[in-house]
């Protein structure tokens, strides 16, 4: 007697992918923070990429998301959107690329610099068109080609410094960037105090000239409550890595 199959999951609704909601406080039960680079709370997906069930339920919420949206390509960021990205392009049967660091790639555009909550970066590389031949088309074109409709993903968003590399970008050849969704988003930095001294999201964008731009974060802060456990004796040793 054949063995039956597991009822299929009920449909996905908008609710699945409410900020905060019941969804995403399941996830953020097994998403770790870490004193790390001199950050107190430095957020870890480590924690759901080893539970299956929570990796997948995440990927489903993404594409349930998107799918319907006209989206031409997504677009991951080096290194954890190099994660997220493939399966939720899979799934919605787009193409997928990467925006990676620089000296990572050759045949690449750049972006200009920008800062994240750690640090200053040199900016981001999107490929150009990998050519199969002599002739192909491909040789003098991005991977994003002009009036693509494309979605940038990353695992978190704090001062948006990364994202903003990739909207400049995606805008160069001549795209545009549809939303930008990462699974965490941290809104401390969306408009903080003047006396707080932390990065502002908001001011940023606008004097870049991309705050029409669309985030879409899963997670807050606010429902990110498991601190990991350290071994004795840590120490931060605050260093770029």
């Amino acid at each position: 007697m054949a063995e039956a199959l597991p009822p299929s999951p009920p449909p996905m609704t908008s609710a699945a992918y409410e900020q905060d909601g019941e969804a995403a406080k399941r996830i953020a039960a097994v998403i770790p923070y870490y004193p790390f680079k001199g950050i107190a709370r430095f957020y870890d997906i480590t924690g759901f990429l080893t539970r299956p069930d929570i990796f997948q339920e995440v990927v489903d919420i993404f594409v349930a998301r998107y799918r319907g949206k006209q989206i031409d390509s997504i677009g991951g960021f080096d290194a954890r959107g190099f994660v997220l990205g493939p399966p939720i392009a899979l799934a919605l049967k787009i193409p997928f690329f990467m925006f990676r660091k620089p000296g990572k790639m050759p045949n690449g555009i750049s972006s200009s610099a920008f800062s994240v909550e750690y640090g200053k970066r040199e900016g981001m590389c999107l490929p150009r068109g990998m050519p199969l031949h002599k002739g192909d088309p491909m040789m003098k074109s991005t991977v994003v080609k002009e009036g693509d409709r494309v979605l940038l993903i990353d695992d978190l968003v704090a001062t948006g410094g990364t994202l903003s590399s990739g909207i400049e970008l995606v805008r160069k050849v001549g795209a545009t960037v549809v939303e930008c969704a990462c699974v965490v988003e941290l809104k401390l930095f969306i408009d903080p105090p003047p006396e707080s001294g932390l990065p502002n999201r908001t001011k940023m964008w606008k004097e870049k000239g991309i705050d029409d731009v669309p985030v879409w974060g899963l997670i807050s802060e606010d429902v990110l409550t498991l601190q990991g456990e350290l071994p004795e004796g840590y120490v931060d040793d605050g260093e770029e890595h």
